[in-house]
């Protein structure tokens, strides 16, 4: 049975039992605990948490996922994969355990002729959490397993939640016995090999916090109702029904593993080492595409750091196979034609997706090269010391500055008989993580204790929006909070969170930043100073009280800061209006991925292979600045997402929409669904100008500009600064740049002029440094210090000509240049030294501590610095005494 037929025989299944087909989230949501969607139940956690009310009693998915706790491991087992997709049947305070066994067994034991899989129910095994009896006796009461065939397990194997504040509860598994063949007989809690789970029943009813139970940590509490959910595995189901051993040669990931054989010209199932690297082929091609289909980009930070770090190990294990070409589009078109049925926007966004993965390919394929080089200056300065061991904090180099797995430096490593400090790697490496933990935490909002937020969401219900027209509203205080906790009543002074039955005041959300105004009631004044919504539908103002003091059920009116929302809306527009352009000359794979919308100013971020030229930025402008004089109205209309996307409507990776969406039109040129706020006409921008543009990652270009006052502003102080210069140039505004290219020009001709003749004057002392020779064990010895100003490449220049002015006796030359609080030095050595078997390399252990420094290079020279000049007249007798033993 082919992966796709599972998926649909699943969703099937469900569906004529009463449950909503629900399409599968992006895998990036909008969760401060979550890098990327890890389980099928993550959109419907709202749902469990009771944040909002569920729109359905029972729901089914097929949810793609991305789990990377777990990447080194990938390919060295058969049963660790990045991306996975989790089959999933869900009750909200409908169904619960009885019907959950029910659904779950009726599925996986109905004959395949009447729409199920056909498993037979006598190699069925399922287990049980070890407190609930309830569920062991339901299993037997539903399907009639007998009761050896039920195992107990304790709360690491049989609790459920994500890993993160939020939904748990315990569970229970089902096991298929693939046959003594595959391992010992005894159940899942003997040989998991042999008992292989494919299905996870989650009795949904708590809420965690930081620490999990699964760890021996009390729950916070229940949740507002009993619900299910469950996980099937289908790639899993999918290497058991199709007879292979294991997912890498199911029929969804085998052809990437076929197509790198017909690269490499090696069989898949002859080699170990091999294998691993066919395996990690496969996985990371198919998570790279999901990834990069759902908006990510490679990047040197969070999600793109890890879509980064995956793209990169299948080149690696690709150069290890023997294949330094490029292949990560070869590949993205094998999974885009695998997976393409289920998910057809991999075929209608795969230019994109292509374009990506080349770029990324190509910086890497250059990184490799770079990074060889140091990697080669590291190994030879390992030789040259006498050692065989290359230093962790190498390997740590290579790989957080040039993206080298550690197993490719391993490799590397090898071929030149080193080997690799391993512990002192992986030392720094954890090191790294904890920093980053650490920084995460600080950063994370988390789920640690919403229910006040919750609590009123409950007994109020959302708050409605009233800004799109109104910036004046009077409302009713529904909820205050002091310091994270509720309270009655707040005083002058006090800053506090300030829930209202309804609101004119935007919300921070799609790029847009809150608004800010005043809240006035009764003897009591307040300033907003931030929207936010912590639940879904609930807006919380972040005021401070400055006059009176404030109750809950306390009538106000709230005024937003006209000006400000104007300008705001302003560039909100404007960066639709950018986004229009940039597509217009880019196309569908220009995709917006960022933007941020604040007063006078606004940022857009979009993915684009290879370097945006300023010719385009230009025209980009230009052609936002034509169509403002159109003047059209802009409108916006609410209509289901189907329709939307019919119209032409953009919708933005990564984001989450309802059935029911928000379209804003600013004419037929810009058409996105949006929520955010805009200008009634597009003429109310006035001008728009770019001002900065970058490259912010690997496919990833950053524009800001100025909209409105902010841009003229910005326009006549150029043209002031321009003025300026021209009068000081005494030249026409229009020979201005010509003026200046001839200035630089000239500058750039007497800084030559005066580096050969600093040059000349530092090799002019070359003779009175041969002079100063000394006998150190039979060899000339100039060791001193060069006058302050001479850089790097002339001391070099002078110890080369200070050791051909000592001819042909064994002779050693070491300069130092003390800089500030820096020294850098050179050491170089004549033939007949080195006939004595004395080398700059390996002379240069022997000081380098004394000056707070190291260095390395060949037998002839070498070169390094440090960072404490005091230490040089130490460093110079270390030297003399190194040199004398020989």
């Amino acid at each position: 049975m082919e992966t796709h037929e599972i998926a649909n025989r699943f969703l099937n299944h469900f569906e004529k039992n009463g449950h909503t087909r629900v399409p599968s989230a992006s895998l990036i949501l909008d969760d401060p605990n979550l890098l990327f969607v890890n389980a099928g139940m993550v959109q419907f956690k709202p749902y469990f948490l009771g944040d909002v009310p569920p729109p359905y009693p029972r729901a089914t998915s097929v949810q793609k996922c991305v789990r990377t706790g777990d990447i080194d491991e990938v390919g060295k087992t058969t049963r660790h994969n990045t991306f996975f997709q989790m089959a999933g049947n869900f009750s909200f305070g409908d169904y619960f355990k009885e019907g959950a066994i029910e659904l779950a067994w009726d599925l996986v034991t109905r004959s395949q002729a009447d729409g199920g899989y056909g498993l037979e129910p006598d190699r069925l095994w399922v287990t049980v959490y070890e407190h609930d009896a309830e569920a062991a006796a339901l299993w037997r009461k539903v399907t009639g397993i007998p009761a050896e065939r039920i195992q107990y397990r304790d709360a690491e194997d049989n609790y459920w939640d994500m890993g993160v504040p939020g939904p748990g509860g315990p569970c229970s598994e089902i096991y298929y016995d693939r046959g003594p063949e595959y391992g010992r007989e005894g159940g899942p809690v003997v040989d998991e090999d042999r008992y292989l789970e494919i299905w996870n029943l989650v009795f949904m009813q708590d809420i965690r916090g930081e620490e999990s139970p699964k760890k021996g940590a009390p729950v916070l509490g229940e949740l507002p109702q009993k619900n299910i959910d469950t996980g099937m595995g289908i790639e899993r189901v999918a290497y058991l029904m199709q007879g292979v051993a294991n997912v890498y040669e199911t029929d969804l990931v085998r052809p990437v593993i076929a197509r790198a054989e017909e690269f490499s010209g090696r069989a898949y199932g002859n080699n170990h080492a091999d294998d691993v690297r066919f395996r990690v082929i496969a996985d990371h091609a198919r998570s790279g595409v999901m990834l990069i289909g759902d908006g990510v980009t490679p990047g040197n930070e969070a999600r793109g750091y890890v879509l980064r770090r995956l793209l990169r190990r299948i080149v690696r294990s690709m150069r290890l196979l023997g294949v330094h070409e490029p292949v990560l589009p070869e590949f993205a078109a094998i999974v885009r034609d695998a997976m393409g049925p289920a998910y057809p926007e991999l075929v209608t966004d795969f230019d994109r997706i292509s374009d990506v993965m080349r770029v990324e390919e190509e910086t890497f394929l250059a990184t490799l090269t770079s990074g060889s080089r140091i990697f080669d200056l590291a190994a030879e300065e390992t030789k040259h010391s006498g050692g065989n061991i290359l230093a962790g904090d190498k390997a740590f180099q290579l790989h957080d500055t040039y993206g080298f797995p550690i197993d490719l430096t391993l490799e590397m490593a090898a071929e030149q008989g080193l080997s690799v400090d391993e512990d002192g790697f992986r030392t720094l490496m954890e090191e790294q993580r904890q920093r980053a933990k650490a920084d995460a935490a600080a950063r994370k909002s988390g789920h640690g204790d919403l229910s006040v937020y919750r609590d009123v969401l409950e007994q109020h219900g959302e708050t409605t929006f009233l800004g799109y027209r109104d910036l004046q509203a009077t409302a009713k205080v529904i909820g205050l909070l002091s310091g994270g906790q509720p309270v009655r009543s707040v005083a002058e002074g006090t800053k506090a969170e300030v829930m209202l039955d309804r609101t004119p005041f935007y919300a921070e959300s799609g790029g847009q930043v809150a608004d800010t105004g005043v809240l006035v009631g009764a003897g009591v004044e307040l300033k907003v100073l931030d929207v936010q919504k912590i639940v879904p539908g609930l807006f919380v103002h972040r005021v401070e009280v400055t006059a009176g003091e404030l109750g809950v059920g306390t009538e106000v009116t709230g005024s937003v800061d006209a000006q400000r929302r104007a300008s705001i809306a302003r560039s909100h527009s404007a960066t639709h209006l950018v986004h229009a352009a940039v597509r217009g000359a880019y196309g569908r794979r220009a995709a917006q991925a960022g933007s941020l919308n604040s007063p006078g100013r606004m940022r857009f971020d979009f993915t684009a292979s290879g370097a945006v030229s300023a010719d385009l930025l230009t025209s980009v402008e230009e052609e936002v600045n034509d169509y403002l004089q159109t003047d059209v109205p802009v409108q916006s209309y609410v209509t289901t997402k189907d329709k939307a996307l019919e119209l032409g409507a953009v919708a933005l990776f990564g984001e989450k929409y309802g059935n029911e969406v928000r379209v804003v039109d600013m004419g037929d040129y810009s058409r996105e669904l949006c929520g955010g706020t805009h200008v009634g006409r597009i003429g109310e921008l006035g001008l728009v100008k770019l001002v900065t543009d970058s490259s912010i990652g690997s496919g990833v270009h950053r524009v800001e500009a100025l909209v409105g006052n902010d841009a003229l502003r910005h326009v006549r102080k150029e043209q002031l600064l321009v003025s300026q210069l021209a009068n000081s140039l005494k030249v026409p505004t229009e020979k201005l740049p010509s003026r200046v290219e001839d200035i630089v020009a000239r500058l750039r001709n007497a800084e030559k002029e005066i580096e050969q003749l600093r040059t000349r004057q530092v090799l002019g002392s070359a003779g009175t440094l041969a002079d100063k020779a000394q006998d150190a064990g039979g060899v000339s010895l100039v060791a001193e210090r060069v006058p302050d100003g001479v850089d790097a490449s002339g001391v070099r220049a002078l110890a080369t000509e200070v050791r051909n002015r000592l001819g042909s006796r064994p002779g050693v030359v070491a300069l130092f240049a003390p800089s500030g609080e820096k020294v850098s030095f050179v050491v170089a050595t004549t033939p007949a030294a080195r006939d004595r078997g004395i080398e700059a390399g390996r002379l240069v252990p022997a000081f380098a501590e004394a000056v707070g420094g190291r260095g390395g290079g060949k037998p002839d020279m070498a070169q390094g610095g440090g960072t404490e000049p005091g230490g040089i007249d130490t460093a110079i007798a270390r030297l003399r005494e190194a040199v004398a033993r020989g």
